[in-house]
């Protein structure tokens, strides 16, 4: 179990990622989803049911601009932390719901990028802060879709889907260049 607390002067967050073959630490983990946002708290319970991670945040702060962004820096993280090693890396995902039609392709190998544009300025911020954060190749396209709600759900069950589909142990490296490992020194 991953466990990260983020603070700054505009939130405050804890939050648990339960991944496997991550084994438990010290530290307890986080019991349910509370950010205060109603929707945002929907769309990490939808995140975690769909990518089988299981997932606890503790949210507060001032602005729901902040929250919602913090939210996606701390679980980003969490997941970067995650050993990639023999994963199958690449997944795809088209989701449906109702009138919307989003598909969602991701990449686990380390390489921050996003692109993408959802019906919601804050859920786009939160896509990019998330694929920034957990050093991901995350394109999300909005194939057709009228009702925000619809929209923005479709790509979180999509990128949920997608994850759990990168996540999955493979026989080999996905990659030509084998494994990348980054070691810091002082």
């Amino acid at each position: 179990m991953i466990v990260l607390t983020r603070e700054t002067r505009e939130t405050r967050i804890r939050l648990s990622l339960d991944v496997p073959g991550v084994p438990s630490g010290a530290e307890a983990g986080v019991d349910g989803i509370r950010t205060g946002i109603r929707f945002l708290d929907h769309m990490l319970e939808t995140l975690s049911r769909t990518s089988g991670l299981p997932l606890g945040v503790d949210a507060t702060g001032d602005l729901r601009h902040h929250l919602i962004e913090d939210v996606a820096i701390t679980l980003g993280e969490a997941l970067a932390r995650v050993d990639r090693t023999r994963i199958a890396r690449y997944a795809e995902r088209t989701m449906a719901i109702d009138d919307a039609l989003v598909q969602v392709v991701v990449d686990v190998g380390g390489r921050p990028y996003w692109c993408g544009r959802l019906p919601s300025a804050l859920y786009t911020h939160w896509m990019r802060s998330f694929a920034d954060h957990a050093r991901l190749t995350l394109h999300v396209r909005v194939l057709r879709g009228r009702d925000r709600h619809h929209v923005v759900e479709a790509a979180f069950k999509a990128l949920g889907f997608a994850l759990r589909e990168a996540l999955a142990p493979a026989e080999s490296e996905a990659s030509t260049k084998g494994t990348v490992r980054l070691e810091a020194s002082c």
